[in-house]
């Protein structure tokens, strides 16, 4: 595909009101403040938790199966690539990619819920987007003149709204992050960039767990079908897992070319013309084309069905779930067992929120053994 890239003016400049912190810093001789970014989130110490944390598959014997940081990279390598094909800017996407899921606790979106469910009962929410941006406001600390990573606010804003809009009314707290103007294109392509990279990888981890196979996926994933049945006649013997690495990647060029095919059809078709028409667009810009979109949920939905729901995983999100409320319930009974430096939040920020936390920035490893050892406590009860 020869992508056409927009004009300059809908790329977020290096150097404008998206490019300052909130403390002011001296400019880098020869990087760009969003390279400045992309280094801070990757020496982070919530960056590199990730590589402990679950992408889908907990508890494996195998080496190859994705974390959530091998699966941060993947989607920061395809961000930038759309980024490119379409003139935006590269650095920005690559920040934002880079700290998407930063946020996330232990156990995916099982150790999610699970802290979800136990906040409710005292009128609170996790919401892993939220979460982010108090980890690089607040709890990275590795400067003398700041608290945070003094991220750029194109980030910050990015980190907010790249998957979901806010509302000003529910969260006052965001005022300083546009809530009632579009995102830039280079924060909403993050999402979908996001959603191309599961969707093969998760298909590809399906078949290494022996969980799905390539029957089912030739018959319930027609993007797939699509792709796999020219290479399989045109290959004739070839192996099998060949085939599907094949396909899985002429699977994910699909996604990501009518992913820049469709971005630049809806900024004609929108009449937009630079960056502030983007922010006042009556909806988002980045899209797939109505086929690939139907293509795109038939792929979600199978590997719902037959993947993430799946009894083999359930069993791990019922542990997951289990011990992440059986952690929570025993700090809330005794907030004395938690490290001193999160005692002293809890006068200021409540022990719910600073219990769960504590909670989010484990790694599966840490939660489990943290797990084990307050068991020889006496762990309240679950209702």
């Amino acid at each position: 595909m020869a992508a056409t890239a927009l004009p300059a003016a809908f790329a977020v400049p290096e150097n404008g009101p998206l490019s300052q912190r909130d403390f002011s810093e001296p400019d880098h001789p020869y990087r760009s403040p969003f390279q400045r970014d992309c280094g801070r989130i990757i020496h982070s110490r919530a960056f590199r938790r990730l590589a402990g944390k679950t992408q889908v598959f907990t508890h494996r014997d195998s080496d190859h199966f994705r974390s959530r940081l091998t699966h941060t990279m993947e989607v920061a390598q395809i961000a930038r690539t759309i980024a490119r094909a379409l003139g935006l800017n590269e650095d920005l996407t690559e920040a934002l990619a880079l700290a998407h899921d930063i946020g996330h606790p232990p156990f995916g979106h099982a150790g999610e819920r699970a802290l979800d469910d136990a906040l409710r009962q005292y009128g609170l929410r996790f919401d892993h987007n939220l979460h982010a941006l108090r980890i690089v406001e607040y709890f990275e600390n590795r400067h003398l003149e700041f608290r945070g990573l003094n991220l750029t606010l194109a980030v910050r804003e990015g980190i907010v709204k790249h998957s979901r809009d806010y509302s000003g009314q529910d969260h006052p707290e965001l005022a300083a992050y546009f809530l009632d103007q579009r995102p830039p294109l280079e924060a909403q392509l993050i999402d979908l960039a996001d959603e191309i990279a599961y969707l093969t990888a998760d298909l590809d981890d399906g078949v290494e767990a022996e969980i799905l196979t390539l029957k089912q996926i030739r018959a319930e994933v027609s993007l797939f079908e699509r792709h796999f049945s020219p290479i399989a006649a045109a290959h004739p013997g070839a192996p099998e897992k060949l085939l599907f690495q094949e396909t899985l990647k002429l699977m994910l060029n699909a996604l990501a070319d009518d992913l820049v095919t469709e971005i630049g059809g809806r900024v004609q078709e929108f009449g937009v013309r630079d960056l502030e028409g983007i922010r006042k667009a009556p909806e988002r810009l980045a899209a797939f084309s109505t086929e690939m979109e139907g293509f795109r949920h038939e792929a979600k939905e199978f590997l719902y069905q037959n993947l993430y729901l799946c009894e083999d995983l359930a069993l791990g999100h019922r542990q997951a779930a289990e011990v992440v409320t059986d952690l929570f319930a025993a700090w809330m009974a005794e907030p004395t067992l938690l490290p001193p430096t999160y005692q002293g939040q809890i006068d200021q920020e409540g022990a719910p929120r600073v219990i769960a936390d504590y909670i989010a920035g484990m790694t599966d490893h840490f939660v489990l053994e943290t797990h084990r050892n307050l068991r020889k406590m006496v762990v309240p009860s679950r209702s």
